[in-house]
């Protein structure tokens, strides 16, 4: 890494401008802007800088300078070299997708109507984006019926100009067939741009003079006419069903909206013309290196409007306030040739309608997120992380996390979850209901569940594993040791958790506790925390099975609440397999059930006899746990 005063600049102006860091490769890793280039370069050079600014200015090993005139040369500048630079550092926001559009290539002798999802490209004119594709499809076929523009390949084209053969689609009336001269092209042109007009106009003009249409066929007994401007109809407002909602007639413009969470953020826009949603978007904001404080309304209103091929409507409404919003619209009206104003929505429909966009922008991060924890080779570098900074002696291919939860603050409850290879694994989730005559707070709650999780551990060692699968039988599902537990919480919580370990033997299992508040990681008879590095997908990884584990904690859905309680409270009860556990299950039909048994009772169970019936009552008798009510899910008092 370079020294920054090897490099650090003297003489810096004190005017206006847009200046470059370079790493040792001469490749640009980031682009600012400053009113004042002298301070703003200064304070590059200070000793207490941000994680990420101060990793930035020891890669770089240069930095250079363009004096502007104003502020809006400055941003306009910025945005240019952002765009043809993409430095590692500076705010960029990613498509999550890519949605259809509908081109017209107008410029065209003969004008060609599309669907396309590709980059756009000048010369062509595009309407949308549309988030539903069947309603794009919809509007597509009915607008071919009503202004028959070529719509085939240029080779399809060429090709039927060479035979003097039209192809289906101007038998069946999709296409005036300028390829073998049923129309010229001047009028095939006027029919391509009647088309653009009722793009732009919308389809409030031409539903009624359809509907007229209709009528006058049906007067005359043209029937089956009829029947075709009747679906053409049903197609246009199912196409219009599907972008509008109860907005404002008079709503107009775009609405803006980034949601961020943790390290992670999302922008969405939706297009609002006349109070219809014409179209909706959503980018991914790329922070892993993202320097601290940089705006990011400004980096999302470039990532929409930057290539000059969206249209920029004269309001544009957000719901943030960025650093420089003045500079942002006057951009914006520079390259929309018409007043572009930015608003922040304080009250009213425009702000819930903000509060939906953020949804949908909450929405495309959860996507993205869920994607990413997918990815095996994101997975894999998180787990080699966790090994190399954790100092761990092996790779933790199986991690468990217990969190503890307070049921409407009388009943305590435990989770586990586990997750294999840096996935989730939910067949192996489990509950424990704890017993507060002992564990009257958290810490004893921890070391009580980690007590019961680790004796089934033990004692499921010392089943024969051959005999097990020559017999057909299966494993207990916690026969499997972990490698790592993650317990939620700060010291006290790991070091109720390491003291149960120790007072059972277990050396082979590594303990890391994650706290909420600082995300803080804590490992056992140390003092202080651990800060990893919050861009880690090491990092990521224990805050994700963090999360998990407190959801599971915390979510009560009815039918896999009950079934896991269930599972987890016969699986602890010594010798009693899975065949045994169906057969009690299969007379008494719930736990409630079992525990109100009479040892009589038990021993009756096919499978169960007296032996084990003795082993179940004791267990059940002992454990003063809350019942469960099979019916709501819910724990109840015994």
């Amino acid at each position: 890494m370079a020294d920054p005063a090897s490099y650090r600049p003297t003489d810096i102006p004190e005017e206006p401008g847009v200046y470059r860091f370079y790493n040792k490769s001469d490749k640009v890793i980031y682009v600012g802007k400053a009113k004042n280039l002298k301070n703003r370069l200064s304070s590059y050079f200070g000793s207490n800088l941000a994680q990420k600014t101060y990793r930035m200015v020891h890669e770089a090993v240069r930095v250079d300078w363009t004096i502007v005139n104003t502020e809006l040369e400055a941003l306009a500048l910025e945005f240019a070299w952002i765009k043809q630079y993409h430095p590692t550092y500076n705010v960029q926001f990613k498509d999550d997708k890519s949605y259809p559009y509908l081109a017209i290539s107008l410029e065209d002798e003969f004008p060609r109507i599309f669907i396309t999802r590709k980059e756009k490209r000048s010369g062509l004119k595009y309407f949308g984006p549309y988030t539903n594709a069947w309603a794009l499809r919809n509007t597509y076929e009915v607008l071919l019926k009503v202004f028959p523009v070529r719509s085939c390949s240029a080779g399809n084209f060429q090709r039927a100009q060479r035979s003097k053969r039209q192809c289906l689609l101007g038998d069946i009336g999709k296409c005036a067939a300028p390829c073998v001269g049923w129309v010229t092209p001047e009028e095939h042109k006027a029919i391509a741009y009647k088309l653009d007009a009722f793009m732009e106009a919308g389809m409030e003009d031409l539903v009624p003079t359809m509907r007229t249409e209709m009528e006058l066929a049906s007067q005359r007994e043209e029937f089956e006419r009829a029947a075709r401007i009747r679906d053409q109809i049903e197609s246009f407002e199912k196409a219009q069903r599907s972008t509008q909602g109860n907005l404002s007639d008079d709503l107009d413009g775009d609405f803006i909206a980034i949601h961020e969470e943790g390290l992670h953020a999302a922008g969405s826009i939706f297009i609002i013309r006349r109070g219809s949603i014409k179209g909706s978007r959503s980018w991914i904001v790329d922070q892993e290196r993202t320097l601290e404080g940089d705006d990011q309304y400004g980096s999302l209103l470039f990532s929409i409007y930057g290539d000059g091929t969206t249209e920029i409507p004269s309001l544009i409404h957000i719901n943030g306030e960025p650093s420089d919003r003045e500079a942002l619209g006057e951009w914006l009206t520079s390259i929309a040739g018409h007043k572009v104003t930015i608003k922040v929505p304080q009250r009213g429909e425009k702000v819930e309608l903000l509060e939906t966009v953020e949804r949908n922008a909450h929405y495309a991060l959860v996507q993205f997120m869920s994607k990413r924890a997918t990815d095996a080779a994101v997975s894999g570098k998180a787990l080699i992380e966790l090994e190399e900074q954790l100092e761990l002696p092996r790779t933790p291919l199986r991690i468990e996390c217990y969190d503890i939860s307070n049921i409407s603050g009388t009943s305590v409850v435990a989770s586990m979850v586990v997750f294999e290879d840096g996935l989730a694994k939910k067949s192996e989730y489990r509950r424990f209901a704890i017993d507060t005559t002992t564990a009257t707070d958290d810490t004893r709650a921890m070391h009580q569940v980690i007590t019961r999780r680790m004796k089934r551990l033990i004692a499921d060692r010392q089943v024969n594993h051959s005999e097990v699968a020559e017999t057909g039988g299966k494993l207990s599902k916690f026969a499997y040791p972990p490698q790592l537990i993650v317990v939620d919480g700060g010291a006290p919580q790991v070091a109720a958790a390491q003291r149960a370990l120790d007072e059972l033997g277990i050396t082979d299992v590594a303990l890391v506790g994650l706290a909420k508040r600082l995300e803080e990681v804590w490992l056992p008879n140390s003092s202080d925390p651990l800060i990893l590095p919050r861009t880690s997908e090491g990092m990521y990884l224990l805050q994700r099975v963090r999360d998990e584990a407190h959801r599971f904690a915390i979510t009560f859905h009815r039918s896999k609440r009950s079934k896991v309680m269930l599972e987890s409270l016969l699986d602890e009860i010594p010798q009693l397999g899975e065949s045994r556990r169906a057969a009690l299950l299969e007379r008494f039909g719930s736990v409630t059930a079992i525990r109100k048994a009479t040892l009589a009772e038990l021993e009756t169970t096919p499978g169960i006899g007296s032996t084990i019936a003795g082993i179940i009552y004791s267990h059940l008798e002992k454990l003063s746990t809350p019942a469960i009510d099979m019916e709501t899910g819910e724990i109840v008092g015994s």
